[in-house]
């Protein structure tokens, strides 16, 4: 059989499926050229970039679509059920690395590194103590609190690492779930796991309480626009790692601006390429080019899942 891999799959995977008697392909087929050559292959894998449409499942004889990633917003899944095929993921290979990031915007946000970065190279041999005045204002995670929109495998990862800086969890579930989180140690330092309760709580509780907000609801309907912003305690901090869409982008401009957010981290956006020139020179903005679960841990791990899971299904 023969599959395409459209998007890229990390040399573990490849081998894995090469090994298994599977021909690769990791040629970039255009978007606008897949539909005419789709037929030459019976399994598609993608990740976010190429759209698996209805037009390009009808085009094949495709046995199977595989989704390097966790979400699948991307590929038609009403239509791959009308037409018998299976459509499978890899939800839980980079929660790690998400929430990490996450983290990572946080830390930033809260020393102004993207200000430092910005500024320094450009403005440092000139204004130097007026910039170090500027980032002195700024603050420590431990102690603030934490509200995360959606709790799946990403947001309770998320909320460990939370929990291990001392920070406080605040959880919105649409379900309203009660968690039961295990905290795990470096093996080194032989300590049992330790267990941590979470009960969900309502939107506007958890908008009006939290210090940093970080969505990781499924899908990319909108989570956050006006009316919830306006709910969010003022002076917090927005951070989106999870889908372009889920943060109203003009909301979130006009909350940057009055100063209701502080800070907002944005990995993710309504448009990519991003075309909102006013959020990507927002002085007030961390960014990164939708990076979440590509770290070279992550990949592996989505590379041998997938694997896996196509050679359980197809071979």
């Amino acid at each position: 059989m023969r599959i395409l891999a459209n998007d890229g799959l990390d040399s573990a995977g490849i081998k894995m499926l090469e090994k298994a008697g599977f021909e690769i392909s990791t040629e970039k087929i255009p978007q606008e050229e897949l539909i005419s050559r789709i037929a030459a292959f019976d399994v598609l894998v993608v990740r976010s970039a190429t759209k698996v449409t209805a037009a390009v499942l009808e085009a094949g004889n495709l046995k199977l679509v595989g989704r390097a990633g966790a979400g699948t917003d991307n590929i038609d899944m009403h239509r791959a059920r009308e037409l018998g095929i299976p459509v499978i993921n890899t939800p839980e290979a980079g929660s790690r690395s998400v929430a990490e990031l996450v983290m990572a915007h946080m830390f930033s946000l809260a020393r102004f590194l993207p200000l430092c970065n910005r500024e320094l190279p450009v403005q440092g041999g000139l204004n130097f103590n007026e910039l170090k005045k500027k980032a002195s204002a700024g603050f420590e995670i431990r102690g603030k609190k934490l509200g995360i929109l959606g709790f799946g495998r990403i947001g309770q990862e998320l909320a460990k690492m939370a929990i291990g800086l001392g920070m406080e969890v605040f959880v919105y579930d649409h379900k309203k779930r009660k968690f039961e989180l295990s905290l795990d140690f470096h093996p080194g330092l032989k300590i049992e796991k330790v267990s941590v309760q979470i009960q969900s709580a309502p939107l506007e509780e958890v908008l009006n309480h939290s210090d940093f907000i970080s969505v990781h609801t499924p899908g990319s309907s909108e989570v956050l626009g006006e009316s919830e912003i306006d709910m969010m305690k003022p002076g917090a901090c927005l951070i989106n790692c999870a889908r372009g869409g889920v943060v109203n982008e003009e909301a979130l401009i006009k909350g940057l601006d009055s100063g209701r957010i502080a800070f907002a981290g944005l990995d993710v956006f309504e448009e990519e390429p991003p075309l909102n020139n006013r959020l990507l020179v927002h002085p007030r903005v961390s960014l990164s080019p939708h990076i979440g679960a590509s770290t070279r841990e992550a990949q592996e791990r989505v590379g041998m899942e997938l694997a896996t899971r196509i050679i359980q299904t197809l071979g």
